[in-house]
């Protein structure tokens, strides 16, 4: 088992309210686009598939997609939004468990990488994937870049999104790379909400030194799934590596 944190029955029954706007099509369908076209005519595993935003619109494009996913009550959710589509999901974490099969992709959206809360994890992923891709394979991941020149000095805290019903702030230790989200939100009944994340951020070079510990290596970075450059000034990344 790995360090990441697991989601309970209610995170997950509140997830697509709380990721409303991950779900926008605007949002959703260039992610769908992007690797679709790398999937080609093979098949796709998603690790951290959770309730199946990406997998299921990427399954009706008729991509043949498998997912991993560590909380039981996502799985939960994933085959009520996938009922009547052949989407089989293993239970476990994606460091570790393997499932059959070779896939021409696997991918990771939405900072779910950040979720293995140890460097020894995230190496041990970026080896999982390499070891379900077949020749040729790619590996894509979508992961933010750590803004740590938001944070004043001497301080370890930063406000990284206000809205009128939710406001994040995150708290860094550049020593370990930990990082802990918090969240405050209102709800539609008016009733205020926290919840937390724990995460390890990645630097873009560092991942792609997994990548390369893995047998891969650096095909294209992109600012977004639209395919715009990535600059020194790009919030996040879409990376996607190649196995020889």
């Amino acid at each position: 088992m790995t360090s990441s944190d697991i989601w309970d029955e209610q995170t997950a029954a509140r997830y697509g309210v709380d990721a409303a706007a991950s779900y926008a099509p605007d949002e959703l369908n260039p992610a769908v686009d992007f690797l679709a076209r790398l999937a080609g005519s093979g098949a796709a595993l998603e690790f951290a598939v959770g309730t199946g935003r990406v997998a299921v619109p990427l399954a009706r494009r008729g991509v043949r997609v498998v997912g991993i996913e560590l909380s039981e009550p996502m799985v939960a959710q994933l085959r009520q939004s996938s009922a009547g589509i052949d989407l089989p999901v293993t239970v476990g974490d994606m460091a570790t468990t393997s499932v059959p099969g070779e896939f021409s992709l696997v991918y990771l959206v939405l900072n779910s990488i950040s979720n293995l809360r140890t460097q020894q994890e995230q190496v041990a992923c970026f080896s999982n994937a390499a070891r379900h891709l077949s020749s040729g394979g790619r590996f894509v991941i979508e992961l933010w870049v750590p803004p740590l020149h938001r944070l004043p000095p001497g301080h370890d805290s930063a406000l990284m999104l206000m809205t009128e019903d939710h406001v994040i702030v995150d708290t860094y230790d550049r020593v370990s790379q930990a990082c802990v989200s918090h969240h405050y939100r209102t709800d539609a009944d008016g009733n205020a909400r926290y919840s937390s994340g724990n995460f390890r951020y990645i630097w873009p070079a560092e991942c792609d030194l997994m990548a390369q510990l893995a047998g891969m290596e650096l095909e294209g970075r992109f600012a977004g799934w639209d395919g715009s450059p990535f600059t020194a000034e790009s919030e996040s990344h879409i990376s996607v590596w190649r196995k020889p």
